[in-house]
């Protein structure tokens, strides 16, 4: 293959990566119209169409979207394999990137990295914070972190974090003006915080079980979020019913700013785990990175 074919795929994963030639250009410090230039250059040789574009955005074309997913992981590949060889030296280095939610990072990434990076200062770590399922071979992760529950059957995935629950919380205020519910079938009386997952644009379904019996509300109120934080101060300020996290709640419930309701429709389910390609081949950064994740106080 010739040497400008390579560079100019690699051109073509930053764009459909980043879905905007301005925002690829700017991490691979060309200018968009020279990239643009690239990227026709290489559909001509091609003689197939990779990019279906418009004026306000860009994306895959078929034939594109299988360049990724057959092509993009043997540079992945590459360059992991070039990162472990940089870090083969008496001090481990490289760049670990991860994907995880709002409530993974802060409650079980944030404590092990605290301690962790002091320990490697040549060691960077990128979280992005995403509710979605993302692909993470396609995103160019070295991992994602989700509940166990949630992982596909193909990559590996280590426990890092104890069982959860979720917890159905309101304001003294809120129950002032309305009737603690018994069973989640009450909700659709009641006025609750939603959130808006990504996937498919979706507005998040309660999920509840008791026994044998699974239930999934869709409860409905004033207030649409995509965050934890946001969730929480709706709730406290007795705008509505939330279905948090319960360590969350919990201080606030133990001061009386927030009441616990369905407690018995609630039970524990799979923590966090730690999840990644069973072909990946782990850098030294990496491998540090999943002891100190897998060694951290929930045990």
């Amino acid at each position: 293959m010739p040497k400008n074919d390579i560079s100019d795929i690699l051109a073509f994963l930053a764009v459909a990566k980043e879905q905007s030639f301005t925002k690829a250009a700017a991490k691979l410090g060309v200018s968009p119209s020279a990239l643009s230039h690239t990227i026709r250059g290489l559909e001509e040789r091609l003689g197939l169409q990779l990019l279906n574009r418009t004026t306000r955005s860009v994306s895959p074309t078929e034939v594109g979207e299988r360049l990724i997913c057959n092509v993009g992981p043997r540079f992945n590949e590459i360059e992991a394999e070039l990162s472990a060889l940089s870090e083969l030296r008496s001090k481990p280095a490289g760049t670990i990137r991860i994907t995880a939610g709002e409530h993974a990072a802060n409650m079980v990434l944030w404590p092990a990295l605290e301690k962790f990076l002091p320990e490697y200062p040549d060691i960077k770590v990128e979280i992005v914070v995403d509710y979605g399922f993302i692909d993470i071979v396609a995103g160019r992760y070295d991992a994602g972190v989700r509940a166990g529950e949630n992982i596909a059957k193909d990559m590996v995935a280590m426990r890092i974090g104890p069982d959860m629950r979720v917890a159905v919380v309101g304001a003294p205020s809120y129950f002032k003006k309305y009737p603690r519910p018994k069973k989640p079938q009450d909700l659709t009386a009641h006025t609750c915080i939603n959130l808006r997952l990504p996937t498919h644009d979706n507005i998040y379904s309660w999920e509840f079980e008791k026994g044998d019996r699974e239930l999934k509300v869709r409860v409905e109120g004033q207030l649409v979020f995509n965050n934890l934080a946001l969730r929480l101060n709706a709730a406290l300020s007795g705008l509505g019913l939330a279905y948090l996290p319960e360590d969350q709640v919990q201080p606030y419930i133990s001061e009386g700013s927030l009441i616990r309701v369905l407690t018995d429709w609630c039970p524990p389910f799979l923590g966090y785990h730690l999840y990644y390609p069973s072909h990946k081949q782990h850098s030294p950064a990496f491998a540090l990175l999943i002891k100190a994740l897998c060694h951290t106080t929930w045990r």
